[in-house]
C-alpha cells in the first residue's frame, strides 16, 4: 500500500548489500524458499568482492583433493593465525574454527553454481596450498550470484540505499526503510534482515571513533566502503569487537584510468568452464603474464625497495618521511595526498630479477619492475640523469636535484649530513643513472576487521550477548572478533556467512 511517498512491500528476507557476502545470502535464502529483496545503494552489484583478485582460501576442497592435498580445517585455522601474530590475542578463535569448519562447503557451493578455480596455490606460512583463485577474475562471483537471483526469483534493486531498520515494540528487527527510485519505502521482513553491506574504510565517521587521526583521514581502496551496515547495527543495540583493526594503510600505485584489464573479461560461467579445462595446457609464462596485469593495477609495492634505498617524493619534487617509519602516513599531508617512488640504477637492477620482485602473487606470479615499465606506462618514468627524469615524470626539477643531493650527502657522511627525517640506513647513493620514478601512489586502508558480533547462526548479537530478532550479518558487518589478514579469507569469509546468514534468516 501507500502512504503518502511510502511504499511498504512484504518479503520473507531482506538483504542490504550486493557484494559477495549480501548476494550469497540472497541466494541461499531464496534456495531454502524465502522471498527475497536485495538492496544495493551503488548502481551496479559487485562490492569489494567483484573488485578484488577473486582468492578464495578453503582447506578439504575438491580441488585439492584432484591435485593430491590432504588438508584439514583444524590445520587451516592453526595457520590463519602465523599470518599476524602480533593480532592473535584480538583474534575470536572459536569464530575462525567456524571459518575454516565451513568453507570447504561454500566453496563446492559456487563450484555447484558453475564457478571454476585454478589453483590450490600456497602461501606460506599455511602449510599446505589452500589458495584457489577464481577464473576468469572475481567478476565471475558477482556474475554467477546473480544468476541465481534472476533464476530464483529474488527482487534485485540497485540504486537502493537503507536509511533505518524496523522494529517491533518487542524489539524485533521487521524491516528496512529505503530510499529507491526517487522515493521513500518500507520493506517489511517476516523472516529477518541480513546486514551484508561491507567494511568501513572510507567512513571517516566510524574511523574517527576507533582509530588515531592519522589513520582515520587515510581513504579507502574501495569509495563506497563507508559502513552503512554497521551503522544500521549500531543503531539497534548491535554489539562491535576490533574496530580498531585494518588491513593497511599500505602504499598502492593510483589505478590507470578505465576499467583495468581484468574487469573487462567477461565472467560468463560456461566461459570459465571452458579456462579451466584448458588451464592445464596454458604454458605457466603465460598464466603468470595474465596475473602479472593484476599485481601491478591491484598489489602494493613491496616494503624491500626502500629497505633497498628508494625514496619516497612528493609531486613538489621533495622528500616527506623516513622510508623506513611507517611512510604510508605521511601521504595525507602532501600535494592531491601522492607521492613518487624513485629509484636509481642500482635498485632497479636488484629489483629486475628473484628473489627482488616488486609485487607478488605467491607462487604464481612475481612483478619486476620490467612488468610495471611494460604493463604500467602510466607510472614508469625514466630518465639518464635526475633532471631528464624530472622532465619525463612532470617534476620540479630544481627541487628533485636538490632532494637526491641531499640523500648522496646523508649517504656519503650521515654525522655532517644527518637525514633531517631520521633515516639512517642508505643502502644506495644515488650516484648511478638511470633513474626511474614509479608513481602516482596512494596510501590506502585496504579493508577494515571490525564488524558486528554474531553467532553461530549468523544472529546479531547485543551487548549484553543476546541475539537481536530478526537480525542478522554476513561478511565485513558480521566479523565480530575475525582478524583475516591473509589472502582469500575475506571472500571465503563473505560468501561462508552470507550463505549461512541467507540460510537461517529464511528460517531453516
Amino acid at each position: 500500500m501507500e502512504t503518502g511517498r511510502v511504499v511498504s512491500l512484504q518479503y520473507d528476507v531482506i538483504v542490504i548489500g550486493g557484494g559477495g557476502a549480501g548476494l550469497a545470502a540472497a541466494v541461499s535464502a531464496a534456495e531454502h524458499g524465502a522471498g527475497v529483496l536485495l538492496l544495493e545503494k551503488n548502481t551496479a552489484l559487485g562490492g569489494t568482492t567483484g573488485i578484488s583478485v577473486g582468492s578464495f582460501t578453503a582447506s578439504g576442497t575438491s580441488v585439492q583433493r584432484a591435485a593430491g592435498v590432504e588438508d584439514n580445517p583444524g590445520e587451516h585455522n592453526e595457520d590463519i593465525g602465523k599470518f599476524r601474530p602480533d593480532l592473535e590475542a584480538r583474534n575470536d578463535f572459536a569464530r575462525r574454527r567456524f571459518l575454516t569448519d565451513n568453507a570447504g562447503a561454500a566453496f563446492e557451493w559456487l563450484r555447484g553454481m558453475g564457478l571454476s578455480f585454478q589453483g590450490p596455490s600456497p602461501e606460506p606460512p599455511n602449510r599446505q596450498p589452500r589458495m584457489h583463485n577464481v577464473i576468469p577474475n572475481s567478476k565471475a562471483y558477482i556474475a554467477a550470484f546473480h544468476r541465481r537471483c534472476l533464476e530464483l526469483g529474488v527482487e534485485v534493486r540497485t540504486g537502493a540505499c537503507a536509511t533505518a531498520l524496523k522494529r517491533s515494540a518487542e524489539g524485533r528487527v521487521t524491516g528496512v526503510r529505503f530510499t529507491w527510485g526517487g522515493g521513500e519505502h518500507l520493506a517489511e521482513a517476516a523472516g529477518g534482515v541480513v546486514l551484508a553491506g561491507g567494511d568501513y574504510a572510507n567512513s571517516y565517521e566510524i574511523k574517527r571513533r576507533h582509530l588515531p587521526e592519522e589513520v582515520a583521514r587515510i581513504e579507502g581502496v574501495n569509495p563506497t566502503s563507508t559502513g552503512e551496515g554497521h551503522l544500521l547495527g549500531i543503531a539497534v543495540g548491535a554489539a562491535v569487537r576490533n574496530m580498531d583493526v585494518t588491513y593497511g594503510p599500505e602504499i598502492r600505485f593510483v589505478t590507470p584510468a578505465g576499467n583495468p584489464f581484468a574487469q573487462l573479461l567477461p565472467a560468463d560461467p560456461r566461459l570459465a568452464r571452458l579456462m579451466a579445462r584448458a588451464m592445464p595446457f596454458v604454458p605457466k609464462r603465460l598464466l603468470a603474464a595474465y596475473v602479472k596485469r593484476l599485481l601491478v593495477t591491484w598489489t602494493h609495492p613491496d616494503d624491500k625497495l626502500f629497505t633497498a634505498g628508494a625514496i619516497l617524493i612528493s609531486k613538489e619534487g621533495c622528500r616527506f618521511c623516513n622510508e623506513l617509519d611507517r611512510p604510508h602516513l605521511k601521504f595525507f599531508d602532501q600535494p592531491d595526498r601522492v607521492g613518487y617512488l624513485i629509484l636509481d640504477a642500482k635498485v632497479a637492477a636488484e629489483f629486475s630479477t628473484w628473489p627482488n620482485y616488486i609485487s607478488t602473487a605467491p607462487d604464481i606470479a612475481y612483478a619486476y619492475l620490467a612488468d610495471y615499465k611494460r604493463m604500467r606506462p602510466d607510472i614508469y618514468r625514466e630518465g639518464p640523469t635526475v633532471e631528464d627524469l624530472a622532465i619525463a615524470a612532470h617534476l620540479p626539477a630544481v627541487a628533485l636535484r636538490e632532494t637526491v643531493e641531499a640523500v648522496r650527502r646523508s649517504h656519503k657522511n650521515a654525522t655532517t649530513s644527518p637525514d633531517p627525517f631520521g633515516r639512517k640506513e642508505w643502502a644506495a647513493p644515488f650516484t648511478q643513472g638511470p633513474y626511474i620514478a614509479l608513481g602516482p601512489a596512494k596510501a590506502y586502508i585496504v579493508m577494515t576487521e571490525g564488524g558486528l558480533v554474531v553467532d553461530e547462526r549468523m544472529r546479531v548479537l547485543s551487548e549484553q550477548g543476546q541475539p537481536i530478532p530478526g537480525l542478522y550479518a554476513a561478511g565485513c558487518n558480521g566479523m565480530g572478533g575475525l582478524v583475516l589478514l591473509g589472502h582469500g579469507l575475506h571472500i571465503a569469509w563473505a560468501i561462508t556467512s552470507g550463505r549461512l546468514a541467507g540460510m537461517h534468516a529464511a528460517g531453516r
